[in-house]
């Protein structure tokens, strides 16, 4: 394909349907609203919108609520599936994405409602259908948590 006919067929943005067209992940564990400025094969960020009413702000923590850590690296990792099922051309049936390994998890700052959640993910590498991404999620400039994932795409 040449250049300019893939950057026009290039999605820059995937929409909550297309998220869910790429991955089987449905409310209350659906973490990503958005894609945007997506790159395939190399880069996307994702965006989550946290909202009070989010169900584990229950009991994470009353009074207190923040978001919990492994939700946040759970929205990293869904949206690398999204970029891979992107790259891929996997848009019609959602793929099972299981965690492998997540490496150097870091966590810098809460995270709590009324926050943009933007989840940068770029890829490192692949093989065969196991994926590796380096992710950092950020609210406004502030860098609130990092990883690297690797995790195995699947189809039913």
């Amino acid at each position: 394909m040449s250049e300019p006919a893939r950057a026009l067929s290039e999605p820059s943005e995937i929409d909550l349907d297309g998220i869910m067209a790429r991955i089987p992940h449905r409310y209350p564990f659906l973490l990503i609203d958005r894609l945007v400025d997506v790159r395939l094969g190399e880069s996307a960020i994702g965006i989550k919108n946290v909202t009070a009413n989010e169900p584990y702000f229950q009991g994470h923590f009353p009074g207190r609520p923040v978001m919990p850590g492994v939700l946040i690296i759970e929205a990293m990792a869904q949206t690398a599936g999204v970029h891979v099922a992107a790259t891929l051309g996997h848009d019609s049936a959602p793929k099972n994405v299981y965690f492998m390994t997540i490496e150097s998890a870091r966590f810098r700052a809460p995270v709590v409602p009324g926050d943009q959640l933007r989840l940068e993910v770029r890829h490192i590498r692949s093989r065969l259908s196991v994926f590796k991404y380096d992710g950092r999620a950020m609210v406004d400039d502030r860098l609130v948590a990092e990883a690297t994932i690797s995790a195995m795409l699947m189809s039913d």
